[in-house]
Parts: structure tokens; C-alpha cells; sequence
């Protein structure tokens, strides 16, 4: 008897241990890119419907089974529809050759002081401000939607735009290459439901732009002139202008010492904000 169970039992092959291999780190790989994010709790949302479903089978709940059944007919659009962002920068990042990203790697030291200077007086002032670092993944779209600068990043320029007087000051300013590329930019704003409500515009604004691309965001609140960062769609609030350079100048370091020169500044700033975030 135990022979004939262990001669119907085959070995797997290294072949079949390396899909095995392969298809676990697939999985675990999108599970980190939803985690977090509203594409996490429209999964849980469904396995909870995949569990009554199962339920109803089991006790036989008729008229609950045929209408989930035929719910289920339509998931693959459904799916489609709900994580539209996510596929968009799912293959907007694996064009761009990885699952990681961050600033451009011409982003300067000069460019951050300057960024960080400037913050520091806006938030003084309590005049709001949205400024974008872009990453690997391109926003000509979204530079398309301002007006076009291409002009050296100044502390006195970048206060001088975000002024209440100046028509482009309700806009984000797209920072590429160490030059302003854009002022007075459209940014998609994020759909996640479970945002506090006291979050403006400015900073769904930017949560929205890096849950879509791997860009970097810097807001000043215009109420209460707090400093935020946000990059792959998390926030730290509550920074000082020093810890904002210190944060984007630790992580080009890092995306300096990376081989080929290749940035993978989300990564690094995670764990930096996560740091941070502990510190204060």
C-alpha cells in the first residue's frame, strides 16, 4: 500500500523548484508594490468575497452563490478598472527597468540647498507650495500641463512663483534635471479613502503624483506652514527645512554609490523616513 502512494507521489525536479522559486517572488513582489496603498484593501475587500462565496457553496446559500458566481464573470474588468494607477506605474517602472526609483540622478546638492532654503521661507510665511523632483519615470505629461520654464532652481525664484500674487502659485513646480522645467503643473490627486480629511489639495496632490511615478514631492502647508516629503505615496510631516535637505541629499548619496549609477532613492528614503519618523 505505501508503495503504491510513494510511486504515485513524483519528485520535483530543479526545473519545477525554480518556477516554484520564481512564481513566490512574483507574489511577494506585487504584495510590497499594493501594500499600502488603496489597491491593498480592494484586495482584501475581494478575498472577503471569495471566502462567502466558498461559505455559501458550503451551506448551500442557493440565490448568495448564483449572485456571487456571477459576479465573479466580470472580476478580470473589474480588476482592470479598479487598479488602472497601479498597472500605469507598474509598467511605467518595469520600463523603465526595476521595481525602485527615485530622483533624477542630475539632481545636485546646490539644487537641493536651494529647494530647502526656499521651503524654509515659505513655511515662515505660511505660503503653500508643491514642489516635484522627478525620478526615472518621465511627467512630460504633466509639465505639458503648466507653463514651461527651463530655468535655474533659485531659492528667490522658486519663493518669487509660490507667491499669492503670482498666477501660477495654486500649481505644482516640476523640477528635471536640476532645472525647472514647469510652474503652474496639474497633478492627479490620489483616490485613497482613507486619507485624513484635513489633508488639502496640495498634499492629496502629491501623494497622488508619487503613487503614479517615482517622484518626490515636497509640500508646504498653507494653513499651518508645515514641511512634508512624500514618495511612493507615504508622507513624513512635520520636517524643518535642515531635516529636508538632509533627507534628499542622504538619499543622492545613496543614489550615487549605487552600481551604474542607477537612483533607487524610494527604497533608501522609506527606510529614512521610517527613521525619521521614529526620531521625532
Amino acid at each position: 500500500m505505501l508503495g503504491e502512494l510513494f510511486e504515485t507521489i513524483s519528485i520535483p525536479g530543479f526545473w519545477d523548484l525554480f518556477e516554484i522559486i520564481l512564481i513566490a517572488i512574483i507574489l511577494y513582489q506585487l504584495i510590497l508594490f499594493i501594500k499600502g496603498t488603496r489597491g491593498w484593501q480592494m484586495i482584501l475587500g475581494m478575498t472577503t468575497l471569495l471566502l462567502l462565496y466558498y461559505l455559501s457553496k458550503w451551506f448551500e446559500l442557493r440565490t448568495i452563490e448564483w449572485l456571487l458566481s456571477n459576479l465573479f464573470a466580470y472580476f478580470v474588468f473589474a480588476l482592470i478598472v479598479i487598479f488602472q494607477a497601479e498597472i500605469r506605474r507598474g509598467l511605467a517602472q518595469l520600463g523603465k527597468g526595476g521595481i525602485l526609483g527615485g530622483l533624477s540622478a542630475h539632481t545636485d546638492e546646490d539644487v537641493i540647498e536651494e529647494i530647502g532654503s526656499a521651503v524654509s521661507s515659505l513655511a515662515s510665511q505660511k505660503i503653500g507650495a508643491l514642489i516635484i523632483l522627478e525620478g526615472e519615470i518621465g511627467l512630460r505629461n504633466y509639465i505639458e500641463s503648466g507653463i514651461e520654464l527651463d530655468s535655474r532652481v533659485s531659492a528667490s525664484l522658486l519663493v518669487s512663483i509660490f507667491s499669492p500674487s503670482v498666477p501660477l502659485h495654486d500649481g505644482a513646480i516640476i523640477i528635471k534635471e536640476s532645472r525647472i522645467a514647469a510652474a503652474g503643473c496639474f497633478l492627479p490627486l490620489t483616490k485613497n479613502p482613507m486619507l485624513s480629511k484635513s489633508l488639502g489639495t496640495r498634499h492629496r496632490a502629491a501623494i497622488g503624483i508619487t503613487e503614479e511615478t517615482d517622484a518626490i514631492a515636497v509640500v508646504v502647508s498653507e494653513e499651518t506652514g508645515t514641511i512634508s516629503v512624500v514618495t511612493g505615496g507615504k508622507m513624513l510631516r512635520g520636517l524643518s527645512g535642515d531635516n529636508l535637505v538632509t533627507t534628499l541629499q542622504n538619499a543622492t548619496e545613496y543614489s550615487s554609490s549605487q552600481a551604474g549609477k542607477k537612483p533607487l532613492l524610494n527604497g533608501f528614503l522609506d527606510k529614512y523616513i521610517g527613521a525619521l519618523s521614529r526620531r521625532s
